[in-house]
């Protein structure tokens, strides 16, 4: 690996996230020897394109070309580099021949993706070919799933050290988020919803809490996600369903299995999303509950999904301009509790929109992390916090807009 000519490469670079994961590497670490990277895709003409725009400094950068379905491309690509990040998806129509390059090659792998179903393919597929050739794969690299997993992961630090156990239960809420809807995310979500609907095993995976756990060990005290509006004690208000909550909270709970338990098998996590105290709280609450199960069902019928996606929904590759990301941001809360009771609280935060400023530099910073931190971590299926733990929290912290933060 570290002959490999070049750290990190970015596959899916023309598209709106990859463009903005090059324009990041380009800003923030240029062509100057520190960071080796490269852009990829199936088009030479964009790519070329692409690097004209990054400016004169770019004008090094190599350009790859490879198709998602053409696997010797794709086998050439993974043994040049360290890393290969990709944000090309929806992933389980266009991410697993990549995967197993990535294995093959013996080359560290991240991405943005949500598609529980076909994480878990991907760990059943490849975990033990990772583990022989010591590729490093880590799903899960945006919003979904690096503010949850690693807030998990700061807050049980925190308890730790500080009163000398960890949290028996946490319980992460949205506060408050601002920032476009993701095309890209959208499409997954739509895919993901047809193969359920084909297939009842990935419908079980989907609702099976413990489903990205190893085999043999996916069993807990945790039952369903939430699915209805509830008053929380903790928080003291209305809290609604989470519709990232079906991928971050089995990501969480992976995490808690692959570290071997340090927070225990009967660790309990969950998600939810804050909409006030009284009656205004329930009736904000309702009316978002309402709305994801509409969008659910509106995209599992043919006629209305195809109207949705025609003249409601982004489309992949489309997303908020400058200004919108820019002035985006996400704000979470999360309470645990220790086994004597005490509560701790703690608040996350990201300084651009969730599904595209800040997603593409945790991506980012997540590829550098593989390609020049010095982990320990052997070759396998991993996730955000099992993988990179520390090195990862404070390159977020540093570079990527992030806080975490222990509060009163």
């Amino acid at each position: 690996m570290s002959e490999r000519e070049l750290d990190v490469i970015v596959y899916g670079a023309t598209g709106f996230t990859g463009r903005l994961v090059a324009e990041y590497f380009a800003r923030e670490y240029g062509n100057d020897g520190e960071l080796r990277w490269a852009i990829a895709g199936r088009s030479k003409d964009r790519l070329e394109q692409l690097r004209a725009e990054l400016g004169e400094t770019a004008a090094a950068i190599p350009i790859i070309v490879a198709d998602s379905g053409d696997a010797d491309a794709l086998a050439s690509m993974a043994a040049r580099t360290r890393v290969v990040l990709t944000t090309v998806g929806p992933y389980a129509l266009y991410g697993s021949n990549l995967v197993a390059a990535c294995v093959d090659a013996g080359t560290d792998y991240c991405d943005l993706a949500g598609e529980v179903q076909w994480i878990r393919k991907m760990i059943d597929t490849h975990q033990a070919g990772a583990q022989e050739s010591g590729a490093r794969i880590v799903h899960c690299c945006g919003f979904d799933s690096i503010p949850m997993d690693m807030g998990v992961w700061f807050l049980q630090h925190e308890a730790k050290r500080r009163h000398g156990t960890y949290c028996e239960r946490i319980a992460l809420f949205v506060k408050a988020t601002k920032g476009g809807p993701s095309g890209g995310t959208l499409a997954s979500i739509a895919n993901l919803i047809m193969e359920a609907r084909e297939d009842r095993e990935i419908a079980k995976i989907l609702t099976h809490p413990y489903s990205l756990n190893p085999e043999g060990e996916r069993e807990g005290p945790d039952d369903y996600d939430q699915r209805k509006v509830l008053f929380d004690e903790d928080a003291g208000c209305w809290t609604a369903p989470f519709v990232m909550a079906g991928v971050n909270t089995k990501v969480v709970r992976r995490s808690n299995a692959l570290a071997g338990y340090p927070y225990g098998k009967n660790f309990g996590y969950r998600e939810a999303v804050l909409t006030g105290k009284g009656a205004g709280g329930w009736i904000k609450g309702n009316s978002m509950a309402l709305g994801i199960g509409g969008l659910m069902v509106g995209m599992s019928f043919s006629p209305t999904r195809k109207f949705l996606q025609r003249f409601v929904l982004p489309e992949p590759g489309e997303g908020p301009d400058k200004e919108a990301r820019e002035t985006g941001f996400f704000n979470l809360m999360q309470i645990g509790h220790l086994p004597d009771g005490t509560r701790l609280r703690t608040r996350i935060t990201g300084d651009q929109d969730p599904g595209y400023g800040s997603t593409s530099k945790m991506l980012a910073e997540s590829a550098v992390c593989l390609a020049h931190d010095n982990l320990d971590t052997p070759g396998g299926v991993w996730t955000p916090a099992s993988a990179m733990g520390l090195p990862l929290l404070d390159r977020l912290i540093d570079n990527a807009g992030l806080t975490f933060e222990l509060v009163d």
